[in-house]
This record gives C-alpha cells, sequence and structure tokens, in this order.
C-alpha cells in the first residue's frame, strides 16, 4: 500500500499545496478553496499530508508546510525538488502500473512501448524537453551540494558535467568554488535551456555549453568530469564505453566522478538502489543499476586507479577514480 502514500504526495505538488502555503497558514475552507478541491474529501486529503509529515496543523485547524516540505516542495524556495516529482507524477507513476509486464518481457514500458523512445522524442518538444531537464535539476540539487563540500576543488580549476540537462550541477559547483569554470556537455537540443539557467545565475563568463552525443563523439576535455545518472541508463558493453572515452578525455592525474543510487555491494538494503534499477528496466532498454564494487572494477579496466565510493546526499553515492 505504500503507492498511496506516494500518490498523496505527488498530487499534493501537482495541486500546488505546498506553493499556496507559502504566504502563511490557511484554513481548511481557504486552503481547500485556493488549491480548487472538492469539498468531499479535502479534508482527508490535507490531514493525510499532515499524518505524511508534509504538512502541520495547529490548534485553530490552520495548515502550514512543515520546514522539510517548504525547504524542498516550495516553488519559492531555491531548495526546490519539486521538478523531479512532477515528472514522476506525469510519467513514471503510471509506467510502472506496467511493472509485472516489464518483468516477464524484458521490455521498457514508457512512450517505447508505443514504438517511440524518450530521447528522441525530448529534442522534438521543447515543452516536454524543458519539463525533463528542469525535473533532472530537482533531482541533481542536493546532490550538488553534497558534491561541492565532497571533492578537493580547490585542487582543480575545470569541471565538465556530462548528461548536463539544465546545468544544476556545474552551476552549484561554481557558486560554491568561485575559481572553478567548465560547463555542461549533452544533447545540442538543451543548449538554450542550460544557456537560460546559467544566464539567471549571473555565470555564462564561466560556464558553457558543450553540445553532442556522448554515444558517437569524443566527451571533452576538463580536470574533472561528471556522470550523474548517465551510466545507469545504458547496458554493460555502453557503460564499459564510456568510461573508456572519459578515461581518454582526461589528463594524467584528472578525475571521474559517477554518481547513482548505488546498490549495495551484498545487494541486501539499499532499497533505493534496487528500485531504480526496476525503474531503469521501466525506462530503457539495457539499462540497470550497480554497486559500488561494479563500477569501481569498470573503472578499473577502463585504467582508472585510486578509486573509492563516498556517499552523498540521501540515496546517492559517487564513486571517484583518477587517471
Amino acid at each position: 500500500m505504500g503507492f498511496w502514500a506516494s500518490k498523496v504526495l505527488l498530487s499534493a505538488v501537482e495541486l500546488g499545496v505546498f506553493g499556496v502555503l507559502d504566504n502563511g497558514p490557511l484554513d481548511l475552507r481557504a486552503l481547500r478553496s485556493r488549491t480548487r478541491l472538492h469539498d468531499r474529501s479535502a479534508h482527508d486529503f490535507f490531514d493525510a499530508l499532515v499524518a505524511l509529515g508534509l504538512l502541520q496543523r495547529d490548534d485553530a485547524g490552520r495548515y502550514s508546510n512543515t520546514a522539510e516540505a517548504d525547504l524542498y516542495l516550495n516553488p519559492a524556495r531555491p531548495g526546490y525538488i519539486g521538478g523531479i516529482i512532477e515528472m514522476f507524477n506525469a510519467r513514471l507513476y503510471g509506467f510502472w502500473g506496467s511493472l509485472t509486464e516489464a518483468l516477464r518481457t524484458g521490455a521498457p514500458q514508457n512512450e517505447a512501448k508505443q514504438g517511440g523512445d524518450l530521447f528522441a522524442n525530448l529534442s522534438t518538444d521543447p515543452v516536454r524537453l524543458e519539463a525533463f531537464l528542469h525535473a533532472m535539476t530537482g533531482q541533481a540539487l542536493p546532490v550538488a551540494h553534497a558534491l561541492a563540500q565532497a571533492f578537493p576543488w580547490h585542487e582543480v580549476n575545470t569541471v565538465i558535467d556530462i548528461g548536463t540537462a539544465q546545468g544544476c550541477l556545474p552551476v552549484q559547483l561554481a557558486l560554491a568554488h568561485p575559481h572553478l569554470t567548465g560547463g555542461g556537455f549533452d544533447l545540442p537540443a538543451a543548449g538554450p535551456i542550460f544557456s537560460r539557467f546559467v544566464a539567471s545565475h549571473a555565470l555564462a563568463d564561466r560556464l558553457q555549453f558543450f553540445p553532442g552525443d556522448f554515444l558517437v563523439g569524443e566527451l571533452p576535455r576538463a580536470d574533472v568530469l561528471v556522470m550523474g545518472l548517465i551510466l545507469h541508463d545504458w547496458d554493460l558493453p555502453t557503460k564499459r564505453m564510456l568510461l573508456r572515452k572519459a578515461y581518454a578525455a582526461l589528463e594524467k592525474g584528472g578525475s571521474l566522478i559517477v554518481y547513482e543510487f548505488l546498490i549495495d555491494d551484498d545487494r541486501r538494503v539499499h532499497v533505493p538502489g534496487l528500485l531504480m534499477s526496476l525503474n531503469m528496466l521501466i525506462e530503457t532498454r539495457g539499462g540497470f543499476d550497480y554497486t559500488g564494487a561494479d563500477c569501481i572494477g569498470w573503472m578499473n579496466e577502463a585504467g582508472f586507479s585510486d578509486t573509492r565510493v563516498v556517499p552523498l546526499a540521501g540515496p546517492h553515492s559517487a564513486v571517484i577514480a583518477t587517471k
């Protein structure tokens, strides 16, 4: 029954509940009116959010955001991660209804089920593309904050994020470390969205967009390359190929940082990593998640050394390797 609680959260973000409460507490009637809900179950819905720890209700019956919800789920706050939740609601919630079919067939259950391709479709639809890249920012933001503290950035000058989406990671790294330059590498269609996002943080003079396709071309050169939630999209031969390309693009002493929902090496306790791997079944034709030990083995095969696993934010961990 865990999906019940999940859908309550997804719908709350879709309905804008946390943004509505940005200006202060509201009673049941006002909150229902502002979110345009029917009166039959609004009371239960808002109190379910209280019970889930996402809203709080005072003795006068007024609802307000909890500190955590205000930080992460209120669109008015810089820490907002709701973009990824919006994408979960609009896309993944429905696709996961076909998990049993995916397990039986090994075939993806997203747009590919009707003969489409997620990335190809996004590239031809600017509205959906921007929504998807915005969702990636929601997922990357806590990781970017953690990674800004988890690596000796003072020892390097340039960083390029491979598969950068809007550019959340390089923006946060550049904000935290004013000497850093570099940018993000992604498919050309993401370029204008990246440029707008970087400009909104006044970083256009330090960060640039590098267009390309990492499946067919070389990777740009930098002191540090980052692959965040990239390798899990692909089958094992492609994973190994991308790691070899990263090794070739780095100078001696350069670093590669790979972050994912790394599964624990014993494959017993890291639920988010195992569920993310099932999500790759839903979303891709050959992708899967993996353990830190798996990634270290592939990195060593590519020529890297000094490999280590570093915990980041929430379910994310990084594998850091040196050429």
